[in-house]
This record gives structure tokens, C-alpha cells and sequence, in this order.
């Protein structure tokens, strides 16, 4: 009876540690780009200078009008709170703290920071202290403390979600409502994640990492963008 007991004890602790982690994870919580940016400045100089960072805009009357022409879409109507088009031209859509219409959205009305990098509530603050403690007593952080705190490393299928949720798409994944850009409708909407990491139009610019934080979990295009990455100025990243 001991021994059942004992193993009953043990199940529910496993159990209750499963919902804890499932608790943080689902208050994990937008905050926008403003508040990346205000550490991570040279980041946010170069993706202001994206397609990204227009992304709502091209929804508004007469934008990108032959683009939407050759999609069978009305170049004149104005899709910015058209909750089939939205989602992919924001962050977070109808998420926690996410983009929301008809809500004030200033740092959110674009496809920003978070929109590949997960929720940052919860490890923006991490990136500060563990920046702090690194500057003052060259004190590294175990990186898996950002991915317990929802911070992608991964970000190929954030990505596929928009770009390849067409119908007929190569990916798994694509569902309702598709997005009208496909190849068929022009050749440039055939879109390969490798290619868009080398792709400055879409992806904003990297600088070298000092070793803040150190181990797993790696993304497996990290070395690739570090061996192209920019010298760091303090105090600007």
C-alpha cells in the first residue's frame, strides 16, 4: 500500500508540474515592438526598414494595387479590418495582449519582433537582467531559461503560416482562410524559408552575440546569420 501510495504521490506531482508549465506558457503575453526596440535599438533601426514592418499598410486603399489586381482582390477596398487578411499583417493576432481591430495597436500593427520570436512578456525581462549581469560580472544565462520563458529558436513554421497557407500549399499545415498570394499568381510567392533568411527586404540586420547566454536550445540557422553578422555597439543592441 506504501509503495501505491508513494506512486500515486509521485503522478500527481508530475501532473501538477504539467499544468503549472501549461499555466506560464498560456499567460505568455504580447507586448510589442516598441518595448524589444528599447533595448535592442540597432534591430529595430533595420526592420523598420522592411516589408515586415509595412505589412498593415499594404492592406489600406490602393496599396500595393497591381499586387492585389493580379490576386482578384479590389484594389480600392480597404482590408484592414478584414479579420481573414489581418492576421498575417499583424503581431499576435487575437491573442494574449495581441493585435486586436479596433483596438489601439500602435506596436502591434505590423509584422514585428514577436511575431517570430513568440510572446515577450515574460523573456524580455530575462534579456535585461541577464544582459545586466553579463555587463557587471560577465555572468552568463542558460539560454533554455528563454526557451522555458517562450522565446523561439525555431521560427520556420511562424513563418510557414502565412507565407505557405495557401490552398494546395507544399506545407502540412496551410487551413482556412488562405492567403490569395500564391505562385500561381506570381512566381515570387513561392516562398523557402533558407532563402528569405538572406532576403534584407524581409529580414532585419544581426549584429554578433557577446555570450550572454550560453548552451541549448540552439536555432539551426543561427550560424549561418552570425557568420554575416555586424560588429555590436554597446549600447545600441
Amino acid at each position: 500500500m506504501k509503495i501505491v501510495a508513494a506512486v500515486a504521490v509521485k503522478l500527481w506531482l508530475v501532473a501538477l508540474l504539467i499544468a503549472v508549465a501549461g499555466a506560464a506558457q498560456a499567460q505568455a503575453r504580447y507586448e510589442g515592438h516598441k518595448k524589444c526596440g528599447s533595448c535592442h535599438r540597432s534591430q529595430a533601426e533595420s526592420w523598420r526598414n522592411t516589408k515586415h514592418a509595412q505589412a498593415m499598410k499594404s492592406l489600406e486603399p490602393n496599396a500595393r494595387a497591381e499586387a492585389k489586381r493580379k490576386a482578384s482582390l479590389d484594389p480600392a477596398k480597404d482590408y484592414t479590418a478584414d479579420k481573414d487578411c489581418v492576421g498575417c499583417h499583424v503581431t499576435g493576432f487575437e491573442r494574449e495582449g495581441g493585435y486586436r481591430i479596433g483596438a489601439r495597436n500602435l506596436d502591434l500593427d505590423s509584422v514585428a519582433c514577436e511575431s517570430c520570436h513568440g510572446p515577450g512578456r515574460q523573456y524580455r525581462l530575462l534579456h535585461r537582467k541577464a544582459g545586466q549581469a553579463f555587463e557587471s560580472e560577465r555572468k552568463t544565462t542558460p539560454r533554455q531559461q528563454l526557451a522555458e520563458a517562450g522565446e523561439e529558436k525555431e521560427f520556420r513554421e511562424r513563418c510557414n503560416a502565412c507565407h505557405l497557407n495557401y490552398e494546395g500549399s507544399p506545407w502540412t499545415g496551410a487551413r482556412k482562410p488562405y492567403t490569395p498570394f500564391t505562385p500561381k499568381v506570381d512566381p515570387k510567392y513561392a516562398f523557402d524559408f533558407d532563402k528569405a533568411l538572406d532576403d534584407d527586404k524581409a529580414v532585419h540586420e544581426h549584429f554578433k552575440l557577446e555570450g550572454v547566454f550560453t548552451g541549448p536550445p540552439l536555432p539551426p540557422f543561427r550560424d549561418r546569420l552570425q557568420a554575416r553578422a555586424q560588429p555590436g555597439v554597446m549600447g545600441k543592441e
